[in-house]
């Protein structure tokens, strides 16, 4: 949990333009001596993806030179300056430079916490512990809506900053990851931050000891480097490269960032007359359900499953938002029917938060080699920035080309193939060893499997 208080940093701060842009667009702003243009606002988001996109690839060499807990503290410190500079803002372009240190934070946040957090969690919580990730973000994402729609615009970015410290000072307790401590021939340490983490409890530390030992030896002792061509050394680690990229890749394409942007237009066009700021409220509220709901079902549905569902989900609420918009640049009447946007953007939000908001994250955490992780990882987390900085600010030309069903229409179809991605590639994960998750993508006989599984849990050796 301490972990992910950075997590909710960053929900706060992609949640930070909804409530402000009607301020900064307004005839008197808090920033500047003219409203801001809807082109420097599409900017705001747009520079913090793409800043985000090139510093993840120089995070995963950070991570490994100081350590998962330097990194998660070192995280929060472009965060704090952005949100001074926004404070202490009188232009735009103060603005735009404190989105840019944003960007910076954002995805040494997003690479450090869900490594931590999957290298400190036993089996059989592992996709409980992940889930809270993206639960936690949305949470920060609804607090922002909730107090930017309250409180005026510095004083909103003076609560902001007051995150990120919270972060330094929790943070600051929790010990090093034990697996980073083993692979630099740490052994003591990493004893005593497994005593932390298992609360004393000493058959399990020993177990653990002996498994970071050998992970450790066969990866480190002999100098072993990482080279490109390890990324395609066994069937193993290009199926998960295939897997990575492709779940990271389809958790974009399948729209999250155009139907969040356009919730206001999907409210409107239903007839609502809640305010911007309302309906902003009410689809975090239902983003925190989802991701909630992903939480308490990820160990017990299994990944695969869930990761079917989200897809079959936001696949028909796409459609059925096609359809709608399309029966209405026919001029047909649907004032009857004018509920149906609203419960369909609703699905759409609980099934991407059910699968595939945290799935990409669990699963990228539970099929990598412990040695070509850091490296796929970055790749899929780049991927991830570059994909959303291209649909924040070429959606919208998209709609002037294809028309609002158009678009929706073409999201449910790329839902429609992440469906059958994950039906033929992606396997379950739930509570398996990774070992015996690489034998199986590796077509190793399950002989090593059923060993595992006739080995009691740690609790009770």
């Amino acid at each position: 949990f301490s972990a992910n208080i950075s997590t909710l940093s960053y929900g706060m701060t992609i949640g930070w333009q909804s409530p402000v842009m009607p301020q900064l667009q307004s005839e008197n702003p808090p920033v500047g001596t003219e409203p801001m243009t809807d082109e420097t606002a599409s900017w705001l988001t747009a520079i913090m993806c793409l800043t985000a996109a090139f510093v993840t690839l120089t995070v995963g060499t950070i991570t490994e030179r100081f350590g998962r807990k330097v990194t998660g503290c070192l995280a929060a410190l472009p965060v704090c300056v952005s949100w001074l500079l926004t404070i202490f803002a009188t232009k735009h372009a103060h603005l735009l430079v404190a989105r840019f240190f944003s960007g910076v934070g954002s995805a040494m946040t997003l690479y450090v916490v869900p490594l931590y957090v999957s290298e400190i969690s036993c089996d059989r919580i592992r996709g409980m512990l992940g889930s809270l990730l993206v639960f936690i973000l949305n949470g920060g994402i609804l607090l922002s809506y909730i107090i930017g729609a309250v409180l005026s615009f510095r004083v909103f970015a003076i609560v902001m900053l007051a995150v990120p410290f919270l972060y330094l000072t929790v943070f600051s307790f929790v010990p090093e990851s034990p697996v980073y401590l083993m692979r630099r021939n740490r052994p003591l340490e990493a004893a005593r931050s497994l005593r932390w983490l298992k609360a004393g409890h000493e058959p399990t530390v020993r177990r653990e000891m002996l498994r970071l030992r050998a992970e450790a030896k066969e990866l480190y002792v002999s100098g072993k480097r990482i080279k490109p061509s390890d990324l395609i050394r066994d069937r193993a680690t290009v199926r998960g490269l295939i897997i990575t990229l492709g779940l990271f890749g389809g958790q974009q394409l399948c729209g999250i960032f155009a139907m969040v942007s356009y919730t206001e237009t999907i409210f409107r066009i239903s007839g609502s007359s809640l305010t911007p700021n309302t309906s902003a409220i009410i689809v975090g509220a239902i983003q925190v359900f989802g991701s909630y709901l992903s939480t308490s079902l990820m160990e017990r549905l299994g990944r695969r499953p869930l990761l079917l569902i989200s897809c079959l989900g936001m696949c028909t609420s796409h459609y059925v938002l096609g359809g709608f918009c399309y029966l209405q640049t026919l001029r047909y009447d649907v004032t009857i029917f004018n509920w149906i946007p609203v419960v369909a953007l609703s699905v759409y939000v609980i099934a991407f938060n059910l699968g595939m908001g945290p799935g990409p994250y669990v699963i990228s955490s539970e099929i990598l080699s412990r040695d070509i992780s850091s490296s796929i990882i970055t790749m899929g987390l780049f991927s991830v920035w570059i994909t959303a900085f291209l649909v924040v600010k070429f959606f919208p030309s998209l709609v002037g080309l294809l028309g609002m069903h158009g678009c929706f229409l073409l999201l449910g179809t790329l839902c429609m193939a992440t469906f059958g991605f994950v039906f033929a590639l992606i396997p379950e994960t739930k509570g398996q060893p990774l070992q015996t998750i690489l034998n199986r993508l590796n077509g190793v006989s399950r002989e090593l499997d059923i060993v595992e599984k006739n080995m009691p849990p740690p609790e009770q050796i």
